[in-house]
């Protein structure tokens, strides 16, 4: 079963997953793992900067490669092909997307056993589901972060929410966590009360993308922690605090430095 829909052709630009079917001198002909099977060519110049001594080296018979789509004959039904145009980050975002599928399939395998539903059943479930999200996994990541009552834009039987809702709970949602240590100084009789008053608001903050926490080391240091969904929005959280932390220590004439930490990377313990 797939998750995502298998277009007839791809467009120039895309970024795909192909089979190495067959070597040639001049290259090797691959099958286009998301386009119902059809063939494109990836030429020897396209696979590798410079002269090819040995094609095997770069490409062999039945490996899975991410290309780049090149150039498009639509009436022919001819697709060429890139490895050396495929970047770093392509690459790792599109694995990411084929992992991603391979997951939700297996999810919906499991929804399809538990509701006793069919292929025609379960296909227009996922249809349905495709008209709201770009996938099926980033809909059950979305019942994994807000529960299965924030899905209210999509016609479902309550088995099939239900089934839903048990598989959103195995997904592990990705989190980071951002640190750093705050140095603060006010020097004034009212100086704790003003570092006191500045930093709570901080500490109880949260927003429906992260949440903030701040703990005392030892006078003048603290600890502020920022836990989001991706680096992206923690650093730009904690970019904020720690502007709005400063200014107002300016303010009353205080000394403020920030130190950051190692970040890091893990999963929400559901």
């Amino acid at each position: 079963m797939v998750t995502a829909e298998i277009r007839r052709l791809p467009d120039e630009g895309d970024v795909i997953i192909a089979t190495i079917r067959q070597l040639t001198g001049h290259g090797a002909y691959v099958v286009l793992d998301e386009y119902n099977g059809m063939t494109g060519f990836l030429h020897i110049s396209e696979i590798a900067t410079g002269w090819i001594r040995n094609l095997e080296r770069y490409v062999k018979p039945r490996q899975k490669a991410v290309l780049k789509v090149i150039r498009v004959n639509k009436t022919r039904a001819e697709v060429d092909l890139s490895l050396k145009q495929v970047s770093g980050e392509e690459r790792k975002s599109k694995l990411i997307e084929v992992k991603k599928n391979e997951k939700a399939s297996a999810s919906m395998d499991i929804i399809k056993e538990k509701t006793k539903i069919n292929d025609a059943q379960l296909k227009e479930i996922e249809d349905k589901i495709l008209q709201k999200y770009d996938y099926v996994y980033d809909f059950l990541e979305e019942v994994a972060k807000k529960g299965i009552g924030a899905i209210t834009n999509i016609d479902l039987s309550q088995d099939v929410l239900k089934a839903i809702e048990e598989e959103g709970k195995k997904i592990q949602i990705p989190h980071v966590e951002i640190r750093g240590i705050a140095e603060i100084a006010v020097r004034k009789p009212n100086g704790i009360d003003v570092i006191k008053s500045t930093l709570l608001p901080v500490e109880t903050s949260k927003s429906a993308t992260n949440t903030v926490s701040v703990t005392y080391i030892g006078a003048p240091r603290y600890r502020i922690v920022v836990e989001a969904e991706n680096f992206k929005i923690a650093e730009k959280a904690m970019n904020n605090l720690v502007e709005k932390i400063h200014s107002n220590i300016d303010k009353h004439h205080g000394t403020f430095n920030f130190i950051r930490e190692e970040s890091k990377k893990t999963h929400l313990q559901r």
